[in-house]
């Protein structure tokens, strides 16, 4: 109890801080979030409708995936920099793939019935694109989506190991200072951002498909 008692007592002594450090996390995850979604979508969408690039494009989101978070920070410090720059280039890249794959998934797992009837009421390739295939892998696509919003501002947290802000400094600063309080506080802080992200996202898709029953 003493333990949660002294991180509750940094919020309140130092809330300022801590507001500040969720600001830059949220500016942070969310130009990342906002890149990789138009451009991991994007991706998705041609390589469904290319598809013999298909297998090297989700190769090379593959690879870039595997790589340590920690370790891809630190690849792209000799072009970047240190900073904040780096950081939202390193979350980019994270996330993009699993919003290439749902995407892709998503488009490719329709049925080909479907597609068939569209082609024989004489739509084009693009008409059956957007009003076709892009509503039916909707559901999928919002999961890629979620996973990587969630995975995005997790990773943001090893952001301060680079010199950029977040609420990993929080962290970066607990475990250089041995103070545990601090640590676990920015963690939480994280935690807490994420799941209220996932529930906010859980939430709109759920009033999406609502309407989409209703139409």
């Amino acid at each position: 109890m003493e333990f949660i008692g002294s991180i509750f007592t940094l919020y309140w002594e130092r809330a300022d801080w801590f507001l500040g450090l969720l600001g830059t996390h949220m500016l942070l995850s969310g130009i990342a979030i906002g890149i990789a979604g138009v451009a991991g979508l994007g991706i998705g969408v041609l390589i469904s409708e290319f598809r013999k690039a298909a297998p090297v494009v989700i190769g090379i989101c593959n690879v870039c995936y595997t790589i340590p978070s920690i370790s891809l920070f630190g690849l792209l410090i000799p072009f970047l920099g240190i900073g904040n720059p780096t950081a939202v280039t390193a979350l980019t890249i994270y996330a993009m793939m699993p919003m290439v794959r749902n995407t892709y998934t998503g488009i490719t797992g329709i049925d080909r019935d479907i597609l068939e009837a569209a082609r024989g009421m004489g739509s084009t390739r693009w008409q059956i694109l957007w009003r076709v295939k892009l509503p039916l892998a909707v559901s999928v696509i919002l999961t890629g989506l979620r996973s990587m919003v969630v995975m995005t501002i997790a990773v943001g947290g090893i952001a301060s190991f680079v010199g950029a802000g977040g609420l990993g400094v929080a962290i970066y600063r607990g475990i250089t200072m041995y103070d545990p309080a601090m640590t676990f506080a920015g963690s939480l802080l994280i935690a807490a951002f994420a799941l209220l992200a996932d529930l906010l996202l859980g939430f709109a898709e759920k009033i999406y498909k609502k309407k989409r029953r209703m139409f």
